[in-house]
């Protein structure tokens, strides 16, 4: 009895030594990182060094912990998440535990308030990224589907190409999403309003997508790189799949795959969507 409550005594004081008191994480999809706050209390201890040694050390721990816990919660299409593809595929959850063991620290410092903070982060694409653990490769690569007119016609508000760069084609794709809550994922479809898909993970260069995402998400105006310097801007008229999916008009998807014969902006993933 005495022994187990001395080692329940010792847990007790472990706990509240090193429990962390704030989870922060969080996902920069403009960045393609996750990061991710582990926080250490400095023990009292009479040597300072092996205290900061050991809040440290702690902080390191939670930070991993919290980082962990909050991966799993990123959506990888508009329907799953990260810990859906863990449930459903062991490979998957192994790369996913060596790739979080490989997140960095880029953050530390005592707090001044007793307390060892540490911010981990993670890429979302490259090389050791999330997407290479979750997204796997598909058989075949699908063709984008043909336009369902023979010469589709763009609407005023989006058929002139950007000053100076007449008869030079578009260099990439703006969906503006903003007033409709889009929410991010690592594998959003474009449908059209007739649900038929335009723009997806199918049709893509894995190595592509692992490398860069399929589109990046931007906020209000502005000359967004991805896309080049004389994107085609359509406007979504609605969301699919919980807000993950932008939808657009038919007209303006026949335009755009008429235009991708062109110069291949979907192939080269030069896709931005404004929220």
């Amino acid at each position: 009895m005495k022994k187990f409550l001395r080692i329940f005594s010792f847990a007790a004081i472990f706990a509240l030594l090193f429990h962390a008191a704030v989870f922060a994480a969080s996902v920069d999809w403009n960045d393609g990182s996750i990061t991710a706050e582990g926080i250490g209390v400095f023990p009292a201890l009479d040597n300072p060094g092996q205290a900061r040694a050991m809040a440290r050390r702690a902080a390191i721990v939670d930070a991993y912990r919290n980082l962990g816990e909050y991966v799993e919660s990123v959506r990888v299409t508009s329907e799953t998440t990260v810990r859906n593809s863990m449930v459903e595929n062991d490979i998957v959850k192994t790369k996913m535990s060596a790739i979080i063991k490989e997140a960095v620290i880029v953050a530390e410092e005592p707090d001044g308030r007793g307390n060892y903070l540490v911010v981990l982060k993670m890429p979302i694409y490259g090389k050791g990224s999330l997407a290479s653990a979750v997204l796997q490769q598909p058989a075949t690569v699908k063709p984008f589907p043909p336009p369902t007119v023979s010469e589709p016609s763009p609407p005023p508000a989006i058929g002139k190409p950007a000053k100076g760069s007449y008869g030079r084609g578009y260099t990439g794709l703006v969906i503006d999403c903003r007033g409709l809550d889009l929410s991010p994922v690592m594998s959003p479809v474009i449908y059209d309003e007739n649900r038929r898909p335009i723009y997806g993970y199918d049709n893509l260069d894995y190595q592509k997508v692992i490398d860069i995402g399929m589109a990046d998400y931007e906020k209000g105006d502005g000359n967004f790189r991805r896309s080049g310097d004389n994107p085609l801007i359509v406007k979504a008229i609605a969301l699919d799949g919980h807000g993950g999916n932008p939808v657009i008009s038919e007209a303006d998807a026949n335009y755009i795959l008429a235009e991708n014969t062109k110069t291949h902006f979907l192939d080269n993933l030069a896709v931005v969507f404004i929220s």
